[in-house]
């Protein structure tokens, strides 16, 4: 009669314990290359610069805008979207690439290769290692107890990991970027559509079509089965607001559609939030003559920040910013869920294009020790000078 009491008391004990179980992470939905964020909770996204994710607050808000000021020369700019979509298509996320002078094509095919450490192709995880040849002098030794440990994978592009590095000089192998999906709207061969009724010009409102179907036809707005393993979509628009795509707002100061842009992204950050989408958007600012509609079009952006680029101006020569190649100026930071954003720690900041990587950091200017020192080492003698006189221990 002992047992089958035993056995009561064990399954009085276990319904005790699954009574008040807690709710596990392996019941929520789990999409590679995010993260949730430690703000306000809202799953992010890298830009595939890891230095602008820790400006912008962690990353890119999963159904939110990323408004970029091109440079003068559309070289700075056109490389974070590039960095952009390379991060896509090693997460696996689905593309969405617009442009109106180069062929969607031709900027897939310049995307940097991730940088993948050779350890991480051999076969370390299985704890095998490779004894020294005693016949090549050029081998390294070490002590006789470390011969036998294990090596350590130091893989930088690992799938698992949020964000990866990217070489610059090298481009994409084709097998991994063919591997992606990639939905690609070119203006030029584009058929132009009459719409009496839209206030956007015909580019705009084929775009708009041509997104909003992506993301119903893809399921990205929720309409496909739970069943089915949820994805991210990034949609990068090239050079939005130039003539190419039928805007004239950098050409005039009073220009007719000068609501287009502006009612673009509108409808476009409504798309945004309804769907697991990311954008990135890049503007010729500096061509815009009318200041008011820029101011409009960065209120209409989650985050927007513009590139300042050396490159022909009289900074490029300067000796101070020797270090940089352009500043990098923070316009707008998104405010979601919270009242006030996520506020960096210095509005000083630069980039710098270094041979493999393009890096934010710090704006660091070294002391100028020509005049001033100069100066201040004259002014204080003369103030002793006349110190000294005044108490009488310096003749006159």
């Amino acid at each position: 009669m002992a047992a089958p009491v035993r056995g009561m008391i064990g399954s009085t004990s276990i319904g005790n314990t699954t009574s008040f179980q807690k709710k596990t992470r392996s019941k929520l939905v789990s999409i590679p290359g995010t993260r949730p964020s430690v703000q306000n909770g809202q799953l992010l996204v890298s830009s595939g610069v890891s230095s602008l994710d820790y400006v912008i607050g962690g990353g890119l808000a999963v159904g939110t805008l990323l408004l970029v000021e091109e440079d003068h020369y559309d070289s700075y700019s056109r490389m974070l979207l590039k960095y952009f979509l390379a991060e896509g298509v090693v997460c696996g996320h689905e593309l969405f690439l617009a442009s109106a002078r180069d062929h969607p094509d031709d900027i897939m095919q310049e995307l940097p290769s991730p940088i993948v450490d050779d350890v991480a192709g051999m076969k370390i995880s299985e704890g095998q290692s490779q004894p020294s040849d005693p016949e090549n002098p050029d081998t390294m030794k070490i002590a006789w107890r470390y011969q036998n440990q294990p090596k350590v994978q130091t893989a930088l592009a690992s799938s698992v990991r949020f964000g990866h590095y990217y070489d610059v000089s090298k481009t994409m192998e084709p097998e991994l970027r063919q591997a992606a999906k990639c939905h690609s709207f070119y203006q030029l061969q584009e058929t132009p559509v009459v719409t009496a009724s839209s206030p956007l010009p015909s580019p705009y409102h084929s775009l708009l079509k041509s997104i909003q179907t992506v993301i119903r036809k893809e399921g990205f707005d929720g309409s496909t089965p739970q069943s089915k393993v949820r994805n991210v979509l990034r949609l990068g628009l090239h050079s939005l607001g130039s003539v190419l795509w039928g805007d004239d707002v950098c050409c005039k100061d009073n220009p007719a559609h000068c609501h287009a842009l502006t009612t673009f992204l509108y409808i476009l950050r409504g798309l945004l939030r309804t769907s697991l989408s990311v954008a990135m958007v890049t503007v010729p600012s500096h061509l815009t003559q009318n200041r008011a509609v820029m101011g409009r079009i960065i209120r209409l952006s989650d985050t927007a920040i513009a590139l300042e680029s050396f490159k022909g101006s009289e900074k490029e020569t300067n000796p101070l910013y020797k270090d940089y190649h352009g500043l990098l100026h923070v316009r707008q930071l998104p405010r979601l869920n919270c009242l006030s954003c996520e506020v960096p720690d210095t509005k000083d900041l630069a980039f710098k294009l270094k041979r493999k990587q393009f890096t934010i950091e710090r704006l660091h200017l070294p002391p100028d020790l020509s005049e001033t020192l100069v100066d201040v080492q004259m002014g204080f003698t003369v103030t002793c000078r006349i110190l000294e006189m005044s108490q009488g221990r310096a003749p006159l």
